[in-house]
């Protein structure tokens, strides 16, 4: 019996239906399509993964089948390797063509899609990959980048044509074939702690965030509290492409044209361009996965201690702000910008401990895990990027200043609640007497500070500024701006100044 041809889109972490370019061009190839997804192992038990982003995968599967049902069109999801899937496919099928986007992920995708790329090249099968985001496959310099990338945000949706679509729809057997390992239970499970993923869940957080929430946008968004409600909470949404960065983009300029507070929606405009200019560069020098982007802090000596790391990461540090942290994000996968870097900061200046210690465990936690973002900013907030000023955060002056109720405190740490708000900060400096009166012990119901806060600070600054000055620093220094800045020129600024100046993301009113 003769092999149909056939064309696949394989689905990576692009789990949406509009805007979707390869999609579009498989349906105008005009062969039989196969939807494509796999949960591949390897990705699932991989040291940066965690069931919480395969359950919100798995949510976007659920509604992209949903969607497509209604059109009489199967998705057809597997549990299994992509390579001994596309080995099984072509037992069944002659595959023409693969069409998928680029992905910007860990060294395992990237060594998987080169195997994958090999054995298309083998088996004479074109592998169509398109540019995701405005991110920029092999690029060696940001020359004219933020032009280009204001191009694809600006440029006109994409519309896949459905009724041009052909489906090729898979027998049984071989369904039967690539799902025999049942995923892991939890990915079934609801968990309401989480944000649920899926495109109608990906539009419903903008559109509140756009119609209302965003103007208490910058005021909050510090807050560890406030920030759940009043920053847009879209991530994880961009992290497995429910919603495209370019139709992100789109609703916000149209949310200021409508009447949106120009200040904040200016704000979050530029967080935007932000977040692809980190995965660019992540996409042009990925070896920040594993080494420190500066090389001159390569022999810089941090002791490894596991009980500090232990400690840190189960929110037991006897810092009240960095414990609360710390459990809210293992808990629901959320917290906020600021927060986030003053746990890195934490980790790998207070605690003085190298930033692998800890990168894996907060990339497991993030609901909105992005290597790309994830990578460069550990490094940039623990110091070895070498071309961003030195930021550390002091737990105590960032609860006060942010948490100054101690509701967020509280909420997560309730052995600190019979505390007065005026040593909710510093406990430690409850004395015996006050820690008698209130029924409360330091050390047992809450423990000691693992470190002195204020030497261990002024240890790691003194270190680091001096080590900043290393000539192999500077050198680094060099050949990282070269890589990653546009080159300066007249009535220019550096990509890594004030992005919503430098792109001019919002042009000003007319004036009438």
């Amino acid at each position: 019996m003769q092999r149909p041809r056939i064309n696949i889109v394989w689905f990576k972490r692009d789990l949406r239906l509009s805007d979707h370019l390869p999609l579009q061009q498989a349906i105008e190839a005009g062969l039989p399509i196969l939807l494509l997804f796999c949960f591949e192992p390897s990705c699932m038990a991989h040291v940066d993964s965690s069931n919480r982003h395969w359950r919100f995968a798995w949510q976007g599967i659920e509604v992209l089948e949903q969607s497509l049902a209604r059109m009489g069109i199967p998705l057809f999801w597997v549990h299994a390797e992509a390579l001994e899937t596309f080995q099984t496919l072509l037992q069944y099928a002659e595959i023409q063509s693969v069409y998928a986007y680029q992905e910007t992920g860990n060294a395992l995708s990237y060594a998987r899609d080169q195997h994958m790329t090999a054995f298309f090249q083998k088996q004479r099968i074109n592998w169509l990959e398109y540019p995701s985001g405005g991110v920029i496959r092999g690029l060696k310099h940001r020359n004219h980048w933020e032009q280009y990338w204001l191009s694809q945000m600006n440029a006109p949706l994409v519309h896949p044509d459905w009724a041009q679509l052909q489906v090729f729809v898979p027998p049984p057997d071989l369904l039967a074939r690539l799902r025999a390992q049942p995923l892991p239970s939890q990915l079934y499970q609801n968990f309401p702690d989480f944000q649920p993923g899926g495109t109608h869940n990906a539009w419903r957080y903008l559109h509140s965030f756009l119609h209302s929430r965003h103007r208490q946008y910058f005021k909050q968004i510090s807050k560890p509290a406030a920030a759940r409600h009043s920053c847009s909470r879209i991530s994880p949404y961009l992290t497995w492409g429910n919603i495209s960065m370019r139709e992100l983009w789109q609703a916000t300029r149209h949310a200021l044209n409508a009447g949106g507070d120009r200040y904040n929606l200016e704000q979050f405009g530029s967080r935007l361009f932000w977040h692809c200019h980190f995965i660019q560069k992540f996409e042009s020098e990925c070896r920040m996965e594993f080494e420190n982007l500066n090389r001159g802090f390569d022999t810089l000596e941090k002791p490894v201690r596991p009980d500090w790391v232990q400690a840190w990461e189960n929110g037991y540090t006897g810092f009240p702000l960095i414990d609360a942290c710390m459990r809210c994000v293992n808990a629901t996968g959320y917290l906020n910008f600021r927060m986030r870097a003053m746990l890195v900061s934490f980790l790998t200046h207070h605690l003085w401990q190298p930033w692998q210690q800890g990168v894996h465990h907060l990339a497991r936690q993030f609901l909105d895990y992005e290597p790309g973002i994830h990578y460069p900013q550990f490094q940039m907030q623990a110091g070895t990027s070498g071309v961003n000023t030195i930021r550390i955060y002091n737990p105590v002056k960032q609860g006060q200043e942010h948490d100054p109720t101690g509701e967020f405190i509280r909420k997560w740490l309730p052995e600190l609640a019979p505390l007065p708000t005026a040593h909710l900060h510093e406990p430690w400096k409850l004395s015996a007497l006050e820690q008698k009166w209130l029924g409360w012990e330091l050390g047992k119901q809450y423990p000691q500070p693992i470190v002195n806060l204020e030497q261990r600070a002024t240890h790691a600054r003194e270190v680091l500024w001096k080590w900043k000055k290393n000539e192999s620093v500077k050198q680094e220094n060099s050949r990282i701006l070269k890589t990653h800045t546009k080159r300066k020129s007249e009535n220019e600024t550096l990509i890594m100044g004030d992005p919503a100046v430098q792109t001019g993301i919002f042009p000003a009113k007319k004036q009438k």
